[in-house]
């Protein structure tokens, strides 16, 4: 089979490498999927760049991106009943050295669900991370309540405001421009130009729930909105990553924080978000952002082009 792949951390025009490999064979209670689109997010990019802190490689070889969405065509024992199927993945690459930019990829049956007919290969691979990091930033908003999406023109802010919107609730989100606020969908506020507090008061009063993007940039915001009892579901804090916390701030307002990572969803949690999703794409309540970029041979321009943030949606690479 085809595959990309890079052996040591660095720029993706010179680490990241096309060429044959074994196509591998599904073990027990794993489905081996035939990968049509694979989609690229900023943790993959982060993750082949070395980024993170005390970064090492885990494994000798890595073929990256933890989305995708292709057809089962082979299964171990306890998934025969998966061949045929549809599928979109989460987690491929995560704590694995086998993601989706290959031909195939085996995986446990729980990081798969099956796609809808009415959702294309390339819309599937746009859902793992953001999907699901949208997903579970909301669970448990109750129709009426009111919903605060920063950063709505992202992978994640962009589901987050739909979702919130099929759930019954009143959404605002922030951007940084009228362009990515059309891209949004949903009643958006200016935070280069305008006090997004004294907005977002005008707007909706305050929130009950805030799918935050960078804690550390908007924490005396999301402190100045949040009603109390409310819940600030954050997904990143890139600005300061140990920021400091106004503890009393959010304790006399009864707020929980709750710090989210998709990767350690339970399988409950994960089966929980994947039907859930798959109900709303059966409904064509969904719109999806694909960014086309390219074929397997464009995966570094691909991978620079995530990097380089001038996108709006998510880069699929179809194969």
């Amino acid at each position: 089979m085809k595959a990309v792949w890079y052996e040591r951390f660095g720029p993706a025009d010179e680490v990241l490498q096309l060429g044959e490999m074994e196509t591998p064979e599904p073990g027990p209670g794993e489905v081996r999927v035939r990968v049509h689109a694979t989609g690229i997010n900023p943790s993959d990019v982060k993750l082949r760049g070395g980024a993170r802190p005390g970064a090492v490689m885990a494994h000798p070889r890595v073929i990256p991106h933890s989305d995708g969405a292709g057809i089962v065509d082979a299964a171990g024992p306890g998934a025969e009943d998966w061949i045929g199927r549809r599928v979109w993945i989460s987690n491929g690459q995560w704590q694995r050295a086998h993601g989706t930019a290959s031909e195939y990829v085996c995986l446990p049956v729980a990081l798969v669900a099956e796609l809808p007919d009415g959702t294309s290969f390339a819309e599937g691979a746009c859902l793992g991370i953001p999907a699901l990091t949208a997903w579970y930033a909301l669970r448990g908003v109750e129709a009426g309540q009111t919903v605060l999406v920063t950063g709505g023109a992202g992978s994640v802010g962009r589901y987050a405001c739909q979702m919130a919107r099929l759930m019954g609730a009143e959404v605002v989100t922030t951007v940084s421009s009228p362009e990515k606020g059309a891209h949004a969908g949903a009643p958006w506020i200016n935070y280069r130009t305008e006090d997004v507090a004294a907005r977002v008061r005008e707007m909706v009063g305050g929130v009950d729930r805030i799918v935050e993007v960078d804690f550390a940039a908007n924490q005396a915001v999301s402190l100045d909105v949040i009603n109390p009892g409310g819940t600030i579901a954050g997904y990143a804090s890139a600005s300061v990553m140990s920021p400091t916390l106004d503890w009393y701030g959010f304790m006399f307002k009864n707020v929980r924080l709750h710090m989210l990572i998709v990767y350690q969803l339970t399988r409950a949690e994960r089966a929980e978000g994947q039907a859930q999703v798959n109900r709303w794409l059966a409904e064509g309540g969904l719109s999806h952002a694909v960014v086309d970029g390219g074929r397997m041979e464009d995966m570094a321009r691909a991978h620079a082009r995530v990097e380089a943030g001038n996108k709006l949606g998510t880069v699929v690479v179809t194969l």
